[in-house]
């Protein structure tokens, strides 16, 4: 790193990948420094390479550019606000606004003197976005000119009063741009920044909410470096490196992983309003990017794209996220000339994380000897029924064996103690239903992803499925998953999700998929390329033909109210089918075959 201010882009010298225990102790260097500063807080990170490349692009939109001395001053215009508006340590501002260069500008000048930014989805209307302000119990939100109408949907059932600013329009009373312009964007001076450390909190960012409402994680100060610095370490990132964020900022990896991977070692965050397989492509050359942050079915979406003149023209050198399944791994890779995938497993408010920096397709991870006391992490064994962990005569939990599917858990502590922090939730009950307790010992504490992996005779962690994704039919456990990915396959199918539906008189549930497709869906030859890849109890007994697949915005697919409806056709209007016990094809389900199943009389 250097303090060149020149704002063209180096090229990169073509070299053999750095072997992986040189990645995990760049990563480790990098890291280890946090402690040693606990009054350094990521802003501070900012600062400073605004004093060695002040000119170098920090933040770029197709509309506007913020270079490293802007970003730096616009934190500190952010940070003044926050004082003169009265925000005092731990205090909470919601920030309700789309993908842009202020997001981020805000959430670091607010959380710098001791503000908390709760990062608010921009989906959320009416009620369930009523909950999550409740639960960050703000005195400010500030909220983007054109989603006004989403915050005003919210009001009836709001119990938190707070003082709205607007964003993106002068006009109104509470205008934050007219705030902002006001102020002074020198260096904050000490008596400024007041007394904030790295153990304190920074940002509220929420659980996507699949099965249930959101819940608001606390993230403090060292979480936001640790993330930022260890994914700087592991991408080998540099100030001539720009990556493309086309995820959402307003959760972890999209608005924390992402950029400060990047700000943390002086290069450039790309930010795209929105993910566009369309425009993916182009957007990735026309701005030079180096890398990318990917969600495993962005890859999936881009792979069933049309071929785009771009996808090979690219200068990319490592991509790097979560979720890029098996099934899809090498096409992926060789289809778009991906020279490295850095393949991660983590949660929000997770203790451990895992990473795949040797490029193992399917694999999401692995523990190695240097840093297992770091990443202190185990798979137990679970009631297949309950989804309670079992326990022995003494009352322990019990650990699986090499290709055992298990819930992944991570010890609670500090690094010296050999365990990792849980910083929690808002909600305190929450965050004990997260914590298991006397797992291997009297007195110790895991933190319960709610994940199944396995691990496989390389020391490879896979990830299975969500514990309640997995559902039990025949006798068999079946993760909803791997059905996914096999009816995925078939020819015509654009989208599926899969979950178990109860069928009275019977154990367990049957699977069901429910399928959007095109034109070149032959729902006759669906069993036979389910048989190539299903055993008998795992193939779907149920199919639904559906308009589009409600998801959050990280793609992870809504199926709650698909499983509550079940497969009842006066409940559902979409065209229903049922898996033939006889025949063994897929046959229309009407109100008659509905009412057999349920007296018995059809036995599936």
């Amino acid at each position: 790193m250097n303090g060149m201010t020149t704002s063209v882009i180096e090229q990169p010298k073509v070299a053999r990948a750095p072997s992986a225990s040189k990645i995990w102790l760049r990563a480790i260097e990098l890291t280890a420094r946090i402690e040693t500063l606990p009054g350094r807080l990521f802003a501070d990170v900012v600062d400073d390479w605004a004093r060695r490349q002040p000119d170098r692009a920090a933040l770029v939109m197709d509309e506007a550019t913020l270079d490293y001395e802007g970003l730096s001053k616009r934190m500190n215009r952010y940070a003044r606000w926050a004082r003169s508006a009265g925000i005092a340590k731990d205090d909470t501002v919601a920030l309700i606004m789309p993908n842009g260069i202020d997001y981020v500008a805000a959430w670091l000048g607010i959380s710098r003197v001791g503000g908390v930014a709760a990062l608010i989805n921009t989906k959320l209307v009416g009620q369930s976005l009523a909950h999550c302000i409740d639960v960050a119990k703000p005195s400010h939100v500030i909220v983007a000119h054109k989603l006004r109408g989403m915050l005003d949907s919210a009001a009836p059932y709001l119990k938190t009063e707070a003082k709205v600013w607007t964003h993106g329009d002068a006009r109104g009373e509470r205008a934050i741009d007219v705030a902002l312009a006001a102020l002074d964007d020198g260096a904050l001076s000490p008596d400024e920044y007041g007394n904030v450390t790295i153990d304190d909190r920074a940002l509220l960012i929420y659980t996507s909410g699949t099965t249930g409402l959101p819940k608001a994680a606390s993230i403090s100060h060292r979480r936001i470096l640790n993330w930022g610095f260890w994914f700087a370490g592991l991408t080998g990132a540099t100030p001539q490196d720009r990556l493309y964020d086309c995820l959402p900022l307003f959760h972890s990896v999209g608005g924390i992983v992402a950029p400060c991977s990047m700000l943390a070692a002086g290069g450039s965050v790309v930010i795209a309003e929105k993910f566009s397989a369309s425009h993916f492509w182009s957007d990735i050359v026309r701005h030079d990017c180096t890398l990318f942050q990917y969600i495993g079915e962005l890859c999936r979406y881009l792979l069933k794209a049309p071929p785009s003149e771009y996808e090979n023209a690219h200068r990319l050198r490592l991509v790097c996220g979560n979720g890029l399944r098996g099934d899809i791994w090498e096409d992926f890779q060789a289809r778009f000339s991906i020279p490295r995938i850095l393949e991660f497993y983590a949660a929000t408010e997770g203790n451990f994380s895992l990473f795949n920096v040797e490029g193992q397709p399917g694999a999401i991870g692995r523990i190695p000897p240097l840093l297992a006391h770091r990443f202190p992490a185990s798979l137990i064994k679970l009631d297949s029924d309950s989804g309670a962990p079992l326990r022995n005569e003494e009352g322990f939990c019990i650990a699986c064996a090499r290709g055992e599917a298990g819930e992944a858990i991570g010890r609670i502590g500090t690094a010296d103690q050999g365990g990792g922090r849980f910083e929690g939730y808002t909600d305190a009950g929450e965050t004990e239903k997260k914590i298991l307790r006397d797992v291997f010992a009297r007195g110790d504490a895991w933190f319960r992803t709610g994940d199944l992996m396995r691990l496989d005779d390389k020391g490879f962690f896979h990830f299975v499925d969500r514990i309640g994704d997995t559902y039990r039919w025949k006798g068999e456990n079946v993760a909803a998953s791997e059905v996914n990915d096999a009816v995925r396959d078939f020819t015509g199918v654009i989208d599926a999700t899969t979950y178990g539906v109860g069928i009275p008189g019977t154990d367990g549930r049957a699977g069901m998929s429910a399928l959007v497709v095109n034109e070149g869906f032959d729902i006759a030859a669906l069993p036979a390329h389910l048989g190539q890849r299903l055993p008998a109890y795992a193939r779907p007994v149920f199919i639904r033909i559906c308009c589009e697949i409600d998801a959050t915005e990280t793609f992870k697919q809504k199926k709650g109210d698909l499983a509550r409806e079940g497969f009842d056709p006066d409940v559902i209007a979409d065209p229903l089918f049922m898996l033939d016990p006889k025949s063994g094809a897929y046959v229309a389900l009407d109100a008659e075959a509905h009412a057999q199943i349920v007296d018995g009389t059809i036995r599936l």
